[in-house]
């Protein structure tokens, strides 16, 4: 006679050394203890018919338990034992709690919420290899957020105009010029051709402001060519790679990670949206946060709240905050605010995120109306009025300001809620700069 077993134990209270916690929401057409039962059953021991294989020694030790369940919220939460998983392999990790369970029927939406991971995995995997500190330490940037680029338009440039761009961003006070995702190896910009033009603009850059810079470039692609080419990077001095993690997936950004290339990992989060746009629904960015973390990223893009992605104040802040926190010796990673941003989000975005932070523009910059080495320095200006507490558009007026004013007129200032007006008498009483 077959044995009736559930996965529903709503007494238990479970070691956070011994296992590993999820937080989900689960919306479903069978009544939610039943669905919460399956989901555990499937991402476990079990399977959707009883089975002879099953014995109650297989059953006791390594099921999952459903240990807490709100009918109103519809928030459960999960318990899998530490010897389902393999401590150092986070695709393993994903296909059980993230796994078939998005796929079964009975289930209309399903979010992975949160992930809570015993110290066994942050002892068998590395974290970054510099992290914020080590970021600092590189630029000798102490104690202000970092400024960055993407190099735009997003494709097209040749590998010499490419670097030229880069050349002026520097010169203009970023301190990182990255690659934008889709960027890698096209015929009109070899990635060889256009490690060596942009670091030797770099170097010269650092020459001619006594500052070091960064150059996040993307190796995204199979492992060979990510070997090859931060390999490339580094023979030329070049310091930083950038990969897409989630198109490469989390084995191939733990395989770089691994080869110990002393390179900064600049995590770009392309297709994200994939799993966290749809409320309710797919994987927070949280979870995938934590698993880069784990995975070794120095650097992770995790949204602006203001600009042109998605992501409230709350979310937000809880992964910066998240990727700033001790845990489990791991070091910290530097949270990247970008997309859609310019000088006059500045302000506000130092006021939400603070001080460990890098602030990327890329229309923000090029778009400005004097170029790019102008948008960079406005970018400057505006976080030296910010970190200072200076009004950016009374900042603009200050003499010697007139790129910030510029900038202002074209963009605006993001106030508590809504832009003002972009303020256009700026142009006529402030000189502008010769850029060229």
């Amino acid at each position: 006679m077959d044995k009736k077993r559930t996965y529903l134990d709503l007494n238990f209270k479970p070691d956070p050394e011994k296992y590993v916690l999820t937080t989900l929401f689960l919306d479903s057409i069978s009544p939610l203890r039943d669905a919460a039962d399956a989901i555990a059953a499937e991402s476990s021991t079990g399977t959707w018919t009883n089975v002879g294989t099953m014995n109650d020694s297989i059953f006791d030790e390594l099921s999952a338990k459903v240990y807490e369940l709100n009918e109103l919220t519809k928030v459960i939460k999960i318990a899998y034992p530490l010897a389902l998983f393999e401590t150092d392999n986070i695709p393993q990790v994903l296909a059980d709690v993230g796994g078939n369970i998005f796929g079964m029927k009975e289930v209309r939406r399903l979010q992975l919420m949160d992930i809570e991971l015993p110290s066994a995995f942050l002892k068998a995997n590395p974290g970054p290899a510099r992290g914020i500190q080590g970021i600092r330490e590189y630029t000798g940037v102490g104690d202000r957020p970092l400024l960055g680029t993407i190099i735009k338009p997003k494709v097209g440039l040749p590998t010499k105009e490419h670097a030229r761009v880069a050349y002026e961003a520097w010169v203009g006070g970023v301190d990182l010029v990255k690659d934008d995702e889709n960027l890698t190896d096209q015929p009109f910009n070899p990635f060889d051709e256009r490690i060596k033009h942009t670091l030797e603009a770099k170097v010269k850059a650092e020459q001619e402001t006594g500052e070091k810079k960064i150059y996040a470039a993307n190796i995204s692609g199979h492992i060979m060519d990510m070997e090859h080419r931060a390999e490339l990077i580094r023979q030329l001095g070049g310091e930083c790679m950038m990969i897409d993690i989630m198109t490469v997936g989390y084995a191939g950004l733990q395989h770089m990670r691994m080869k110990n290339t002393g390179l900064i990992i600049h995590g770009h989060r392309a297709m994200h949206g994939a799993f966290t746009h749809i409320a309710g629904h797919g994987i927070t960015m949280l979870v995938l946060a934590k698993l880069a973390r784990m995975a070794g990223v120095d650097s992770l893009h995790t949204g602006t709240v203001i600009g042109k992605m998605e992501g409230n104040k709350k979310d937000v802040t809880e992964i910066d905050d998240f990727l700033k926190s001790e845990w489990g010796g791991l070091k910290t990673t530097l949270p990247v605010a970008s997309g859609g941003l310019h000088p006059g989000h500045v302000a506000k975005l130092y006021k939400l995120l603070g001080k460990d932070v890098l602030i990327n523009m890329g229309g923000g910059i090029h778009g400005h109306p004097d170029g790019t080495r102008a948008g960079a320095i406005a970018a400057r200006q505006a976080l030296e009025a910010a970190i200072n507490g200076i009004p950016l558009e009374k900042y603009a007026k200050e003499k010697g300001h007139c790129e910030l004013a510029l900038a202002l007129d074209k963009w605006g200032v993001f106030g508590e809620e809504k832009y003002t007006k972009p303020i256009t008498y700026f142009s006529k009483y402030l000189h502008k700069p010769d850029t060229k």
